[in-house]
């Protein structure tokens, strides 16, 4: 008698769909509401300096790009993982859904995607935000992650490290911006919190 395990006859195309629809309609909801509001949550690329408007314009690239790069491993079943690794891949996704969704109710109307070029918005160290200065881009990190162990192939995986590389590089781009709107308060957070995951004991 044949026994197969629970890991190796999951759905995973549906559960892989389901961590992407989960983290893009946590994004356009968001997107949505506040511009109900009358925020312009896109802020990428709006800033002239041309570090900023390059890295900018850089993740915006990846960060679209990967979506179909997904989607094409998905629908043509590019795997090449075990059942395990897939099983491991659609809870690492999901707690990055879940990550991403505290982030940005936490943010409220201070979220953005992107620099804000006049905007001003507040400091927010409360809620997940005590032990992540970048929870968003850490629940960004997670679901490429969770679905490129999902469906692990040459393609989602250069799409998967060009996409992290440039988060982080916007995530430097932006420390670098709230030192100066923050000043001496923003430093205290950042020498309190870590720049992912996990704060400084005291």
């Amino acid at each position: 008698m044949i026994t197969v395990s629970l890991e190796a006859s999951l759905p995973y195309r549906i559960l892989a769909l389901l961590v992407l629809a989960v983290f893009y309609g946590i994004y356009l909801v968001k997107q949505w509401r506040q511009k109900r509001r009358g925020i312009r949550t896109m802020q990428i690329g709006r800033r002239k300096d041309t570090q900023t408007h390059t890295v900018e314009t850089l993740m915006g690239i990846a960060t679209v790009g990967i979506i179909p790069a997904q989607l094409l491993s998905i629908t043509f079943g590019w795997s090449h993982l075990s059942a395990n690794a897939r099983f491991t891949g659609f809870c690492v996704g999901m707690v990055g859904d879940l990550i991403f969704l505290i982030s940005v109710l936490c943010m409220k109307d201070s979220w953005r995607a992107g620099i804000p070029d006049r905007d001003k918005t507040e400091l927010v160290t409360d809620g997940i935000y005590a032990y992540s200065r970048n929870p968003a881009f850490l629940g960004f990190d997670l679901q490429y992650i969770g679905v490129l162990l999902m469906y692990c192939n040459l393609l989602t995986g250069m799409f998967t490290v060009f996409a992290i590389v440039m988060l982080h590089l916007q995530i430097l781009q932006e420390e670098r911006y709230l030192t100066v709107v923050f000043g001496s308060a923003y430093l205290d957070y950042r020498h309190r919190v870590f720049r992912y995951l996990g704060r400084r004991k005291g």
